[in-house]
């Protein structure tokens, strides 16, 4: 029951905030999924509805994803998504936490990604 509480009032938050983000080609958004095991992100491209590219934890072969630290899992998909974007040419993006507090995992992984050159 308290399951689906928090699933109805993240949903609820991640509406809120889709209502205001909207990425370009320039600037795509940086959508985040976290489950119970990993950590997904993507940056997209809202005008053409494409992904440009993603990260996630499943790519992310450490001894930390062994010691279960997911906060360091996290913080290192944030840098492999913008050393890839670094590539790309995409300096400057728009966080979208879907709905998840900015804390633990999530925050990890905006740092990571702040560390890389990522601006947002």
């Amino acid at each position: 029951m308290n399951s689906e509480k928090k699933k109805n009032r993240r949903k609820k938050i991640h509406k809120k905030i889709r209502k205001k983000i909207f990425g370009t080609s320039l600037i795509p958004r940086l959508s985040i999924y976290r489950s119970n095991k990993n950590i997904y992100c993507q940056l997209i491209d809202d005008e053409k509805s494409f992904t440009i590219l993603s990260s996630s934890s499943l790519n992310i072969n450490s001894i930390q994803k062994k010691q279960n630290a997911t906060i360091l899992i996290a913080k290192e998909v944030g840098k492999v998504l913008a050393e890839k974007a670094q590539k790309k040419g995409i300096q400057r993006i728009l966080f979208d936490r879907s709905g998840y507090l900015y804390h633990g995992q999530i925050a990890s992984l905006a740092e990571g990604a702040r560390e890389k050159g990522l601006q947002f």
